[in-house]
């Protein structure tokens, strides 16, 4: 049902694009009949021209068939057919001519727009009519259809040249509309990544971050519970409550992006002293924290700065085995830099983002990178320094 329906759709469309041609040939067909029968009626040669016609017809109807390759063959047998079909009928080989041949040189057109093809095909046309009239030796009306035949061509050939414009331009503007797709999924696509790194660079240094800090205390409580210093290991408890309560709220405001605090709300040196007071209750590694800043810095730069700091304590705690750590943040020559070094056992820079689990210093580079800025990172086996520039805007002035 479904293939009866779509080839019946098929065969109207067929018809629909050609019958202004089927209506116009018609025509043609009418009138050289007429004008043959008003001259000298020829039956036989009548129903020789209706089959010969019939034949052009169906050539015609099936021309959607013809490749390029098989156009010169097609235009042979078409122009064979207008030929025979103009000499068989004497008295109308007029309207053959003219009707015809600038249809066939119009559908050349629709297989290749070149000059060369279209003026080749007309003077083959040309010749056709020459050959047409002196066949039947009707010079006389030569010189009065001659005009009117010319006249035919260049009409046709000048809307030929403005459909294949038209042509052109729609499918120039089909291709653009194509790469524009093309773009927009590839944009969509980087967007998907950019959000995906952003969800695990937030859930890092949100819950991860948290999960570490109260793994730190928890192991500080036990190591004094064990001491038998009760007093300080309840302590310390209570400030891995806080920092329970605290990590749970850093989470709920990263999953509901809320993160829109204003640069009044956040005081940048006391975060930072309250990041360096908790590193040391928790790994008991002294801090040493130099901090040269003039200048009031913007909320976007203040909330990374902090998470780097963070992450940067982490990452000391969880694998340098270090006693020491240097914290300087200075804001001259028109950037913030953040310096951590520390004395521990160091790495090396080439593995970072490399092992599964690691995504400490490969999220302070992502940070780095989005405010234009870069990390470095050197280390040894007596330490390791790691540097984040950040570029500041002339808007952020002392």
């Amino acid at each position: 049902m479904d293939k009866k329906t779509s080839g019946l759709e098929t065969i109207n469309e067929l018809f629909a694009t050609r019958l202004p041609i089927l209506i116009w040939v018609s025509m043609v067909y009418v009138g050289t009949v007429i004008l043959q029968f008003l001259h000298e009626p020829l039956i036989l040669q009548s129903c020789v021209f209706t089959g010969l016609f019939t034949v052009h017809v169906l050539l015609h109807w099936n021309l959607y068939r013809v490749t390029a390759k098989q156009y010169w063959l097609y235009f042979s047998i078409q122009g064979v057919l207008i030929y025979l079909c103009a000499i068989l009928m004497p008295g109308g080989y007029q309207v053959v001519l003219i009707g015809l041949l600038p249809v066939l040189i119009a559908q050349s057109l629709g297989f290749s727009f070149r000059i060369k093809r279209i003026l080749f095909v007309s003077v083959i046309s040309l010749v056709i009519f020459f050959d047409s009239a002196l066949t039947i030796h009707d010079t006389g009306e030569l010189i009065v259809f001659l005009p009117l035949f010319t006249l035919m061509l260049i009409i046709v050939i000048a809307y030929g040249m403005l459909f294949f414009r038209q042509v052109q331009e729609r499918l120039r503007i089909q291709s653009f509309l194509h790469e524009l797709q093309e773009a927009h999924q590839k944009v969509e696509e980087l967007t998907l990544s950019n959000e995906r790194q952003r969800m695990a660079r937030d859930l890092h240094d949100t819950l991860a971050q948290g999960v570490a800090g109260l793994i730190m205390q928890l192991e500080a409580a036990d190591a004094h519970m064990t001491q038998g210093n009760g007093e300080r290991a309840q302590g310390i408890v209570r400030q891995s409550m806080q920092q329970a309560r605290r990590t749970l709220a850093e989470a709920r405001r990263a999953i509901d992006d809320l993160r829109l605090k204003s640069a009044s709300d956040l005081d940048f040196k006391e975060a930072v002293a309250e990041e360096v007071r908790h590193f040391g209750e928790a790994t008991g590694i002294a801090v040493d924290v130099r901090l040269k800043l003039n200048r009031r810095l913007s909320r976007l730069v203040m909330e990374h700065s902090l998470h780097i700091v963070k992450e940067g304590f982490t990452n000391i705690a969880r694998h340098a085995r270090a006693s020491r750590v240097q914290l300087v943040l200075t804001d001259g020559n028109g950037s913030l830099q953040i310096e951590m070094t520390d004395n521990g056992r160091g790495f090396n820079p080439a593995d970072i983002g490399k092992d599964a689990g690691h995504y400490g210093l490969l999220g302070i580079q992502e940070r780095a990178r989005l405010m234009g800025g870069d990390m470095t990172v050197s280390s040894t086996g007596k330490g390791t320094a790691m540097t984040v520039t950040i570029p500041l805007d002339e808007s952020e002035k002392p």
